[in-house]
């Protein structure tokens, strides 16, 4: 059968369209059906349930019209009688569809400008959907492209199939396009939205330095060597962390290069930004010290529940240390995951004698005891007044200046002043309204009593709501800066496993929970 012009055109309409979106001719050809079925709406009746379908070999365009069979019929539009569905088709029966055909139609002005409006709507939507499934899954990878305009510091990038932004907070500082330039950069955030989707990229992001060394180091292409994680501030310096899989392989040498071939091709590309590659470690004491580097750090004091590391380093290394504004510390906190806390050794020294003096102060007035033996006790590692009370008398009395006698004294006072802080803590418990049921809780001493009634909390219900931040505390990361939030129990040192167990039991106490269910959520707090 041969193809008439119209019908040959139409086909060539709707490639044509198609290349020139990228999208499917199925799609265009679908999208001229419902500009027709539109306009033949508007001639018979908006009502009117039509259909059309387009051949997309031939171009054979078949306008119908369908209608529901029903004993009686309510509207005319859309429903024929059962008798006059017969006369068209015997085997019609009630709830069948009628299809009936249309005569092809002569579009007018205003049918033509309704058609053009679907055809473009429909076109537009399949090259958004296009564009969105093409970069949804090129998330976090390098891109290039030109840049088509400069808005309020915001760069517009032509990426040939699609646009992108490159944010004014997402650039480096300093760095100015016009026109024209070819921009590298980092696909980080791919959204779909009203007006189309939005690519969003990046040359500040952390990982576009990692996917840049990925691009100039085979070795980490190839998996050989592994970037652990990377801190930057844009612009200005950068710390990356990196580790070989294959001990006959520097990870640090393979990043910079031959005569700093590698890593100068990334520093380039970043205007200048200096780098710092670090050698990974899992012993986080000694990765924090490579990434304090190049300052050098002279003792470490780890403090795993709170993730808090104290650095100590000699006062000539306390400003490369620290770096200009902080820079270096901010820098080594954000690749470690750790708050680092940076004294030189005259501070560290001075804390010491203070810590010493607040200790041997404590056991002269718990104890009523001289300076002397208060300082003996501090010099011999007791920190507290239940340590000098609960420790084996024997061992008390090995140290230098103490006896058998003297060590049961010192013991006998300490556990009087514990008694009495108990008692003291016990009645501002009552007062406070504090509920004897809490003592059920494992762990749960008089004074954290008093600290959750002054929070408020006063019996076994109200102790259930707690969650386990609510009571260690907890950390939150901020543009890089990491801010600490003081829990309820945070001055008793109470560890998070110790939170969770507290916790479980007041909510299986108080009904919320089943045991089997206590024992899962227990399990879960171990494994994590």
């Amino acid at each position: 059968m041969a193809v008439s012009a119209n019908k040959l055109e139409l086909l060539q309409i709707a490639q044509a369209v198609a290349q020139e979106k990228s999208i499917d001719k199925k799609i265009v050809l679908d999208a001229m059906a419902d500009a027709i079925e539109k306009a033949a709406k508007l001639r018979y009746g908006l009502e009117t349930d039509i259909h059309c379908e387009i051949n997309a070999q031939t171009g054979e365009m078949r306008l119908q019209r369908h209608l529901k069979v029903v004993e009686k019929v309510e509207n005319y539009a859309t429903e024929i009688e059962l008798g006059r569905a017969k006369m068209k088709n015997v085997d019609a029966e009630i709830g069948a569809t009628i299809v009936e055909p249309l005569p092809p139609m002569e579009f007018g002005r205003i049918a033509a400008q309704s058609a053009k409006q679907v055809i473009v709507h429909k076109v537009r939507e399949a090259e958004r959907d296009r564009m969105f499934d093409e970069y949804k899954d090129r998330v976090g990878e390098i891109i290039n492209g030109t840049v088509k305009r400069v808005e309020y510091g915001n760069i517009i990038v032509d990426l040939g199939r699609g646009e992108g932004i490159v944010r004014r907070d997402e650039s480096i500082p300093r760095e100015l396009f016009k026109y024209g330039d070819r921009i590298r950069a980092f696909i980080y955030d791919v959204r779909r939205e009203t007006r189309g989707p939005q690519i969003f990229l990046s040359r500040t992001h952390p990982q576009f330095m990692a996917a840049l060394f990925t691009m100039e180091v085979p070795e980490i292409y190839d998996g050989i060597v592994e970037i652990k994680s990377v801190a930057r501030d844009p612009g200005s310096r950068a710390k990356i962390a990196v580790i070989s899989r294959d001990s006959s392989i520097d990870p640090v040498g393979a990043c910079v290069g031959m005569r700093g071939s590698r890593v100068q091709a990334v520093v380039g590309e970043l205007q200048g930004e200096k780098i710092d590659i670090i050698p990974w470690s899992p012993d986080p004491a000694t990765f924090i010290v490579n990434a304090l580097q190049p300052a050098e750090v002279a003792k470490v004091v780890l403090d795993e529940d709170a993730e808090r590391i104290e650095v100590v380093v000699p006062d000539d290394q306390l400003s490369l240390a620290i770096g200009r504004r902080g820079q270096n510390v901010r820098l080594a906190s954000q690749l470690t995951g750790w708050d680092i806390d940076i004294l030189t050794e005259d501070e560290e020294s001075a804390r010491r004698q203070k810590e010493f003096a607040e200790r041997s102060q404590l056991f002269m007035e718990a104890l009523n005891v001289d300076e002397l033996v208060g300082q003996l006790l501090a010099s011999e590692g007791f920190a507290s007044v239940e340590e000098v009370a609960y420790v084996d008398p024997d061992e008390l009395a090995s140290i230098d200046g103490l006896d058998g006698d003297t060590a049961g004294e010192l013991q006998a006072r300490a556990q009087d002043y514990l008694d009495r802080i108990e008692a003291e803590h016990n009645a501002k418990r009552l007062a406070l309204g504090v509920t004897d049921e809490l003592r059920q809780i494992p762990g749960l001493t008089t004074a954290m009593m008093v600290a959750a009634g002054e929070d408020g909390v006063k019996t076994m219900e109200d102790f259930a709501g707690y969650a386990v931040d609510d009571l260690v505390g907890w950390r939150e990361k901020k543009d890089g800066e990491v801010k600490t939030y003081e829990g309820v129990f945070s001055k008793f040192g109470t560890t998070r496993a110790e939170a969770e167990e507290m916790v479980v039991a007041a909510r299986r106490a108080a009904g919320w929970i089943d045991e089997e269910e206590a024992e899962e959520a227990e399990g879960a707090e171990s494994d994590a």
